[in-house]
């Protein structure tokens, strides 16, 4: 039997710490300016469509992954569940709405920033989806998006 030497760990000084430590703003999400941003409307008529189908149970949450932060992603999760299990216990199956989009009013609060109210018309109703919008890295990414 052999011994095999151990293996040296290692060392980190407190200067390679603090440097690790400032890899999180270098490597985070960074804000964009409204100049750099294109125009957030389509983006808007796209994501409401997207959100009504995806409650509706037509589309997959997760092709709206990439335009909607972690806590969106999560309280549309949990509606998803929601919808669901009333279409199971109404006996209800999945289907694709039908409804239009109709007037979009957005606000910019702040630079970077657009909040926006869509009206949403389907034949028994019709309702407003709440979206704010941020730019982070040269895109818009939905921050909060409600459907009342």
């Amino acid at each position: 039997m052999t011994a095999r030497p151990a293996a040296a760990r290692p060392v980190v000084r407190a200067s390679a710490v603090q440097f690790l430590g400032d890899e999180d703003d270098y490597f985070g999400r960074q804000p964009a300016r409204r100049s750099e941003l294109p125009d957030p409307e389509p983006l808007l008529r796209n994501l409401t469509h997207c959100v009504i189908e995806v409650l509706a149970g037509a589309r997959d949450l997760d092709q709206l992954a990439r335009w909607v932060t972690d806590d969106v992603y999560r309280n549309l999760s949990k509606r998803v569940v929601l919808a669901a299990r009333a279409r199971r216990v109404k006996g209800q199956a999945p289907r694709r709405p039908a409804f239009t989009i109709g007037n979009v009013l957005t606000c910019e609060p702040a630079d970077g920033v657009v909040e926006a109210v869509i009206m949403v018309h389907q034949r028994p109703r019709s309702r407003a989806v709440a979206i704010r919008l941020e730019g982070l890295d040269q895109r818009w990414r939905a921050s909060a998006i409600s459907v009342l």
